[in-house]
């Protein structure tokens, strides 16, 4: 009988700042205010744990409380947590003014967004006049198939690992119009590849078309893209890339981050 050799224990991990942290992830897009009963089913801990976890949290300042409903909401301090990451991250110094100037150039919205496991997350969004707010949120996550930016990147990687991004990261149905069908998807990837960019249409809103190139690290890894949002009311996929797209891979090209 071979026995299982047992993993080693990490002696420096803190499993209560884990478990704090858990708490403070609940909140999001789609919980912006949540009760104990909530905070302790999202989260995976018993309610006594995540009374003490955020009434803790409340304390220092990180969540208020309403003093009827007793719901807890993220205030402020959030937001501080994340101006940590936007001044340690040296893409988004690099990468903000290229956008304006690209903005300027298009008349239209661009984002950069870095690759997070199967996921695109915003870290730099220059708006225009029409955009929505859920458009302009940095730190906003979403699953990279469903997303130009997320399919530029998966693109530029290497042949088994598209692969197996095709066949197995998470689609979200966001409209009538998005791709589930996974051998379609892996052919767009392998165009995107080709191409040198990535374009969708009514992936996650409707009437939308975005088009995407992938920024390298000096290895030569893709870790984050350049993309560019318009309406297909007002443009078609055919004039996008004819217009927009070189435009696009030019100035993710002029963005090395260093990791």
């Amino acid at each position: 009988m071979v026995m299982k050799k047992k993993e080693k224990q990490d002696t420096l991990f803190v499993a209560s700042l884990e478990k704090g942290l858990r708490v403070m992830a609940v909140f999001g897009e789609d919980h912006t205010e949540l009760g104990l009963h909530e905070i302790a089913t999202l989260s995976g801990l018993d309610k006594s744990a995540c009374q003490r976890f955020a009434n803790t949290l409340h304390k220092l300042g990180y969540l208020s409380k309403d003093p009827e409903t007793r719901r807890y909401r993220p205030t402020i301090r959030y937001l501080e947590l994340g101006s940590a990451y936007l001044w340690a991250d040296p893409l988004v110094q690099l990468a903000l003014p290229k956008l304006i100037e690209l903005s300027h150039e298009l008349g239209e919205r661009v984002n950069c967004a870095r690759l997070v496991g199967e996921d695109i997350v915003y870290i730099t969004r220059i708006p225009t006049q029409m955009t929505n707010f859920g458009a302009t949120v940095l730190g906003r996550r979403l699953p990279a198939l469903n997303t130009a930016s997320g399919r530029a990147i998966v693109s530029a990687l290497p042949l088994e690992e598209r692969r197996i991004a095709a066949e197995t990261w998470p689609i979200v149905c966001a409209t009538s119009r998005t791709i589930t069908d996974r051998t379609v998807l892996a052919e767009a990837l392998e165009r995107a590849a080709g191409d040198g960019y990535a374009i969708t249409e009514s992936q996650n809103l409707m009437n939308e078309i975005a088009v995407a190139a992938p920024i390298y690290d000096r290895s030569g890894r893709p870790v984050a893209a350049v993309q560019c949002s318009t309406s297909s009311l007002k443009m078609s996929e055919e004039r996008v890339r004819a217009e927009y797209a070189l435009a696009i891979i030019e100035v993710a090209n002029s963005i090395q981050p260093p990791r």
